[in-house]
C-alpha cells in the first residue's frame, strides 16, 4: 500500500521496466475468461483535460479502455464521489494549498483541489466511455471525514466498499485494472486487490499517472512488491 508519508518524498528517477524482475511481468496473450473482471478506475471529467485535477493525457486511456472492455463480460467502474467541503480538499483547511499535506486521524493526507463533488459534471464519468455491459459502479470518498483512493478500502484501512465480497460472490478471481491515476487510485486498488486474494494485472497503457515527486515510481514498486502484474493492453487476448 502506498504510504501517505512517502507519497511526496523524492524518489529519484522514474522506474523503468529493467527495475522489475522478469517474474513480476505477466506473460503475453493473457486469456480473459468468465472468472476475469475489468476494473475501470475514476475515468471522470475532473481527471480529464480541463478538469480541476486533470491527469496529463488522461483522455488517452479512454479508447484503450473501450477496446479492451469489449472482451470482458464482467466490468466494474468506480467514481470519486466527494461531499462539498471534503476533508481531502485544500480549500477545507485554512492556509493550505493543493498538494500540501496535513495529519488526520488516519494518517498523512495529501490535499487536493476540489474535485468530483457529488452530482456535479466534474464527477460524471467520461461521456466517451462505451462500456454498456458494466455491471456495477462503486462510489468512493463520500464519507466527509476520510479520503478513499482504493476501490476496496477507504484510507483509514478499515472501512470497506463491499467490492471484494461482490466479486467473490460471482466467483471472479482475476482482475485487470485500468484508469486514473496510476500512482493513486489505480495503485491502491491493485494492492488491495492482491490483499483480498485476487490475481491482479494493471494495464499500463490504459492508465496515466500524476507523478508528484516520484509517486509513480513508488507506486509501481509497491505494486510489484504486492505481486501485481504489469501488462500492456496488447497482452490481453479476449
Amino acid at each position: 500500500m502506498l504510504d501517505r508519508r512517502q507519497i511526496i518524498a523524492g524518489m529519484g528517477t522514474l522506474a523503468t521496466s529493467a527495475a522489475f524482475p522478469e517474474g513480476l511481468w505477466a506473460a503475453a496473450s493473457i486469456k480473459v475468461d468468465d472468472a476475469s473482471a475489468l476494473l475501470v478506475i475514476d475515468v471522470q471529467n475532473c481527471f480529464l483535460p480541463g478538469g480541476s485535477l486533470a491527469v496529463k493525457d488522461g483522455d488517452q486511456v479512454v479508447p484503450v479502455i473501450n477496446r479492451i472492455a469489449k472482451g470482458f463480460a464482467n466490468v466494474v467502474m468506480t467514481q470519486d464521489w466527494h461531499t462539498p467541503g471534503h476533508i481531502s480538499f485544500a480549500s477545507s483547511h485554512d492556509g493550505k494549498k493543493p498538494f500540501e499535506t496535513v495529519d488526520l486521524k488516519y494518517g498523512k493526507q495529501v490535499l487536493w483541489p476540489d474535485h468530483c463533488v457529488q452530482g456535479t459534471d466534474g464527477a460524471a464519468l467520461s461521456k466517451d466511455l462505451t462500456i454498456p455491459q458494466a455491471e456495477l459502479i462503486i462510489r468512493k470518498g463520500y464519507h466527509n471525514d476520510v479520503d478513499s483512493y482504493s476501490a476496496f478500502t477507504e484510507a483509514d484501512g478499515k472501512t470497506t466498499t463491499g467490492l471484494a465480497a461482490w466479486l467473490k460472490a460471482r466467483k471472479l478471481k482475476r482482475l485487470f485494472v485500468a484508469g486514473l491515476a496510476t500512482d493513486f487510485c489505480v495503485a491502491w486498488t491493485a494492492v488491495d486487490a492482491r490483499k483480498a486474494g485476487f490475481e491482479t494485472y494493471v494495464v499500463e497503457d490504459a492508465c496515466r499517472g500524476i507523478d508528484t515527486q516520484g509517486s509513480l515510481a513508488k507506486a509501481w514498486a509497491d505494486m510489484a512488491k504486492a505481486g501485481v502484474k504489469r501488462i500492456q493492453s496488447g497482452d490481453i487476448a479476449a
